[in-house]
Parts: structure tokens; C-alpha cells; sequence
């Protein structure tokens, strides 16, 4: 069952936002207002899934003990990179079973870059600069074409936004899609990943 809900994440040069709203539906229901779709993995990465609340929650748990496993073996962090490639080995494992969740991953690599990558629910993934997953995703998408890539525009700026502006640009998106999707909404909780590490926000979204 799909049970609803927006992931986002989008990469700048030395930080990642990655978010996803709170609402957990199935149908015409809301079951929950407060169900997070987002998890820390390591200091300098997190995971945003959409889809099944079942499988995302098995999912999250078992990408974090692999990690804490890691952890303890190397007597290190993994990258987000070396994440995200576990997450697609992971998912491709279960192919013919497959967890129904939309995955996205987001972070810092090994040269302090903003990375993003993008899920099917098979393990095929990409590196992006922006993506979107979930019931938000058509609504979003070319928002993000427009004013992240500025793509079918003449308005290209020279400069590049900064944390700051990216994350009320988020905010601004959520927003919209939450008057447009009746699956999206309640809260949005956001995670803003850059060289000190990363902190948690929450902005109100509609209840209804």
C-alpha cells in the first residue's frame, strides 16, 4: 500500500537539504499528522523515503545497522556515496520482493560537496542536484526544473542561492504542493546537512 507523502532534497555546493512532510494516509484517511519520512544515517548524511510506511521504517532500520556495523569494523563513518551505493545493492537484493519505497539520499561527499541521489524501487539510482519522490512528485518536479536548473528560462542567475535562500525555496515548495496534494501536508520536517554537521527543522504545513 502507498501511504502517501513528499520527499525533496536538493545539493548546493557545500550543503544538502533533504525533506519530506509528516502525514501518513492511506486513502481518503489520515492515520497520522506526526510520521517522520526521514532518518540521519551518519552525521553527514540522510535517507527521505516515500511509499509503504512498513517497508520505509525495515528499510531505515537495517541501512542503520549495516552502517553502525560499519562503524564498528573500519572505525569510521561511511560516506554518502559508499551509503548510497549500499542502499542500491540493498534494494536490488530484494528485487524480486522488493521494498515498496521511494528512496531518496542526501549529503556531503568526501570533498564537502552537496549530493543527491535518486531511487526506483528496484536499487537503479543517479546523482542529482535536486529530486523529488512520492504523491508531491508532478507537482514539484517542474518547480525544481524551473528555479534550481533553470530549465525553458532566460532568467539565469550568475550567482549561485545559499543555504539560507535554498531553504526557504523548500519551505515555499512544500507550501504549494500542500494546497494542491491532498497527501502532503501537516508538517515538513527538514534537515540541513553542511560542513559542522547537521540540524533539524520543522515548518507547519496545513492540517487539512
Amino acid at each position: 500500500q502507498n501511504n502517501g507523502g513528499t520527499c525533496l532534497a536538493l545539493a548546493g555546493a557545500d550543503f544538502c537539504i533533504i525533506a519530506a512532510d509528516s502525514r501518513l494516509s492511506l486513502g481518503y484517511s489520515i492515520l497520522s499528522r506526526n510520521t517522520p519520512k526521514v532518518a540521519q544515517l551518519t552525521t553527514k548524511t540522510c535517507i527521505a523515503s516515500s511509499g509503504c510506511n512498513a517497508d520505509m521504517v525495515t528499510l531505515q532500520k537495517y541501512l542503520k545497522f549495516k552502517i553502525q556495523m560499519y562503524l564498528h569494523q573500519h572505525g569510521k563513518e561511511m560516506s554518502t556515496p559508499a551509503v548510497a551505493q549500499m542502499l542500491a545493492t540493498t534494494l536490488y537484493h530484494r528485487r524480486f520482493f522488493p521494498y515498496y519505497t521511494f528512496n531518496i539520499v542526501g549529503g556531503l561527499d568526501q570533498n564537502g560537496e552537496g549530493c543527491v541521489f535518486s531511487y526506483d524501487a528496484i536499487g537503479c539510482f543517479e546523482r542529482l542536484k535536486y529530486t523529488v519522490s512520492g504523491s508531491g512528485h508532478a507537482l514539484i518536479e517542474p518547480f525544481l526544473d524551473n528555479l534550481v536548473a533553470y530549465k525553458n528560462t532566460d532568467n539565469k542567475p550568475t550567482i549561485e542561492r545559499s543555504c539560507d535562500e535554498t531553504l526557504e525555496l523548500v519551505k515555499d515548495i512544500f507550501s504549494s504542493a500542500g494546497e494542491r496534494d491532498i497527501y502532503t501536508g501537516d508538517f515538513v520536517d527538514i534537515y540541513i546537512i553542511d560542513k559542522n554537521g547537521t540540524r533539524y527543522e520543522q515548518f507547519p504545513l496545513k492540517k487539512d
